[in-house]
């Protein structure tokens, strides 16, 4: 039983995370944040929490860490609220990696396409 508690707990957590987000939070630092992710460890002391945005400006993305940062104290007041578990863990928020890697996929795949196209051009004239 033990060995399901941890991804029960994360899937809590992610949800109840975005909701508090959503509906708790008004710091326009962080609209429009969606949780990805939720790395807990398995005695749920600590969450490292990864979320993405809209934006890709380096100095919106330091606004919306600070934002997050500031409301962490609440966020996990509230989380402790809504989940029935002894202690609430310690959270951290990290900007998911796995989004840019995805946009950077994206470029270069245009890139190659973008490429063919004119290679094609120049074999057809």
């Amino acid at each position: 039983m033990a060995k399901y508690r941890v991804p029960r707990v994360r899937q809590e957590i992610l949800r109840e995370v975005n909701n508090i987000l959503m509906l708790e939070i008004k710091d326009p630092r962080v609209e429009g944040v969606t949780i990805t992710d939720v790395d807990l460890t398995g005695d749920l002391q600590q969450a490292t929490i990864y979320y993405s945005t809209l934006s890709d400006l380096a100095g919106q993305r330091q606004k919306t860490q600070a934002g997050l940062d500031a409301s962490t104290g609440k966020i996990r007041s509230l989380l402790g609220k809504k989940l029935s578990i002894y202690t609430t863990p310690e959270i951290k928020f990290e900007r998911d990696p796995s989004v840019d890697y995805g946009n950077r996929i994206e470029n270069i795949l245009k890139q190659i396409n973008t490429e063919e196209d004119s290679e094609t051009d120049e074999v057809e004239e």
